[in-house]
């Protein structure tokens, strides 16, 4: 049988080591990238929008908010994990309210932009029939939109990069 103190200093040594272990890699751990200001490094480019046809839902004509851009990076180097943010919301006299959200988690780059992306909301607006399309944009209950871009990179906090105003368009594809 082991004395007392022997079997503390055998439980204290593996103790040290995890602990040895974790301070190294929480020290480590910020040397897996630069901090990156986010506003300074992405910016949203070639931006276009309009109201899609989401077709008939419920016997109802349906048009979305859709919107279509690039991001930019000033940087060559790798910028992952870059998260979007796209906030939709209704233009008031008041001011804005929330209409929907689109999260995109993962933005691809091919060099120092992407492709071209297109997003577009669950929610939209509906008309019956016979009014056309072109005609429920011209009610004067249609509510304007906003689309608000934010951006996070990795754990840092979201930051505002654009703001557009989606345009009474329709579009078809």
């Amino acid at each position: 049988m082991m004395p007392m103190s022997a079997l503390s200093g055998v439980m204290r040594r593996p103790a040290a080591m995890v602990a040895a272990l974790l301070l190294t890699l929480t020290l480590g751990a910020p040397a897996c990238g630069p901090d990156v200001d986010v506003k300074q490094v992405v910016q949203i480019a070639e931006i276009s929008g309009g109201w899609f046809d989401a077709g008939i839902k419920d016997g109802k004509n349906k048009l979305v908010p859709s919107v279509s851009f690039r991001v930019k990076k000033s940087v060559n180097d790798a910028f992952r994990p870059l998260s979007l943010n796209l906030s939709f919301k209704k233009v008031t006299p008041q001011g804005e309210e929330d209409f929907d959200d689109v999260y995109v988690q993962s933005v691809t780059f091919d060099g120092n932009q992407t492709a071209p992306m297109t997003v577009r909301t669950e929610t939209g607006y509906t008309g019956d029939a016979p009014q056309s399309r072109a005609q429920m944009l011209q009610h004067d209950q249609f509510q304007d939109l906003r689309v608000v871009f934010f951006a996070k990179h990795s754990s840092s906090n979201w930051v505002e990069l654009a703001r557009f105003d989606i345009p009474r368009t329709l579009l078809t594809r």
